[in-house]
């Protein structure tokens, strides 16, 4: 069994939100309750995330969805190149987590176990 680590950081890169969901669970399902309760000015997502629906979600936040679009999709959606390059931020913080080795390697069978070191270690990234 895998499991899938879901987060939403802030614009200098630490972690905010951290949810755990299963391997095989698409990342759309988790990203509404990511959101939930956040105000920003704008979501960045990579083109996984893209679909009508979080597109919705996002506008409702009074936010920009600075998303690229499938290629599956008919009509492109354009998104703001500018703004998008700081999505690596993202990239960054899941690497300054896989630093911590307990993460890395996943050594925790439970995954109530492995989410409250996955805390522990944001904690550290903050603290830094």
């Amino acid at each position: 069994m895998t499991t899938k680590i879901h987060m939403l950081c802030d614009s200098l890169g630490r972690p905010l939100r951290l949810m755990l969901t299963a391997g095989q669970r698409h990342d759309n399902l988790t990203a509404k309750a990511l959101l939930e309760g956040f105000k920003a000015e704008a979501v960045l997502a990579d083109r996984a995330y893209d679909n009508n629906d979080l597109r919705r979600t996002i506008a409702d936040m009074n936010a920009e969805a600075v998303i690229p679009s499938t290629r599956s999709r008919k009509v492109p959606i354009p998104h703001d190149e500018t703004i998008y390059q700081i999505r690596n931020r993202i990239e960054r913080c899941f690497n300054k987590l896989k630093h911590f080795r307990r993460f890395a390697t996943r050594y925790d069978r439970r995954a109530d176990y492995f989410l409250a070191f996955v805390h522990l270690a944001a904690i550290c990234i903050w603290l830094r």
